[in-house]
């Protein structure tokens, strides 16, 4: 009796495991009809459908990049003009110019939305190929420093500098508390978005109120530029400082133009936009400097600015590093 009870369930398990394994194995035949479903699977698949090798300059690219057919591009997807969503498509002047570019190029950018502060992290992981986002060419993310804390975090980028842009300063419209541009900021509150060129000015500009015996600006940074805006127009600060074509995109349109004004007269501390690209690779840096240039030659690029208003800060040649 011992014995028959022991091997009774035995028997049943043998059953449920040979089902189980049954059914494994449908589900990878499933599976295997289906395709693999990842999102770098599916991002691969849709790629080969537009990725043409006949382009001027699919050549030039790397291998592997020739291969997968698309470039992941991290962006910050909450910078209007350059480059936001509206009603679930992607718009703005750098997707507009990534469509050009990809034309030449025979291949997709597809563009991942994040915080602008963890686009130079997120190739450093590799979890993008390139960034496009408004990023401003410095020597510190050239040499992958930190500009707040002066570390070193990663190998840095090389910079395919395609727009010229300075920084703006804009308050509520009639309301600008006595700020005629940069000098009186001091002792007042000021919105910008974290880890941005405007970030490092306001920081700059703070330290030379204090060094003048004058009260330091009360800087409120935040993970993007719409929450800026909001905290402005709320009332929690007295200005926001962004680039110029934010600025004025935010001055022009919000509240059909009845929120904001412009303050301070011309931009500061003009400087180039570019294309980060990881240190070493030069090969996929120097193709989508080429891209950029045939854009500029076949006059996409001159449209591109002209739809989005900053004609202004075009460049006539595409710089590498041109960033100070």
């Amino acid at each position: 009796m011992t014995a028959s009870t022991t091997r009774r369930p035995a028997a049943g398990r043998s059953r449920t495991a040979v089902a189980s394994v049954a059914a494994v194995v449908a589900s990878m035949l499933v599976l295997s009809a289906c395709g693999d479903q990842t999102n770098e699977a599916i991002a691969r698949r849709e790629a080969q459908k537009s990725r043409n090798v006949h382009a001027p300059l699919f050549k030039m690219l790397p291998k592997d990049v020739q291969d997968k057919g698309f470039l992941q591009v991290g962006s910050d997807m909450t910078y209007k003009p350059v480059e936001f969503r509206t009603n679930g498509k992607i718009a703005g002047i750098d997707p507009d110019l990534a469509a050009a570019v990809s034309k030449e190029l025979g291949i997709k950018l597809n563009f991942n939305n994040a915080t602008f502060d963890t686009l130079m992290g997120g190739l450093k992981s590799e979890r993008y190929d390139i960034a496009m986002s408004a990023m401003t060419d410095t020597k510190d993310r050239q040499e992958g420093i930190d500009s707040s804390t002066g570390k070193k975090i990663g190998a840095g980028v090389d910079f395919v500098d395609y727009l010229n842009v300075g920084v703006s300063l804009y308050t509520q419209k009639g309301k600008t508390q006595g700020i005629d541009g940069w000098e009186t900021m001091c002792g007042k509150k000021l919105a910008v978005q974290r880890g941005t060129v405007s970030h490092d000015l306001a920081n700059e500009k703070s330290k030379e109120c204090k060094k003048h015996g004058s009260e330091a600006i009360s800087i409120e940074a935040f993970d993007n530029d719409s929450e800026a805006q909001t905290r402005l127009r709320t009332g929690g600060v007295d200005a926001v400082s962004s680039d110029y074509p934010v600025a004025a995109y935010a001055v022009n349109v919000s509240g059909g133009g009845k929120d904001f004004e412009m303050v301070g007269g011309a931009p500061l501390k003009a400087a180039p936009y570019g294309v980060a690209v990881p240190k070493g690779h030069a090969k996929l840096r120097d193709a989508i400097r080429a891209a950029v240039e045939r854009t500029i030659k076949n006059g996409t690029y001159a449209k591109v600015l002209k739809k989005w208003d900053v004609k202004d800060a075009a460049v006539k040649k595409v710089e590498l590093n041109g960033g100070s």
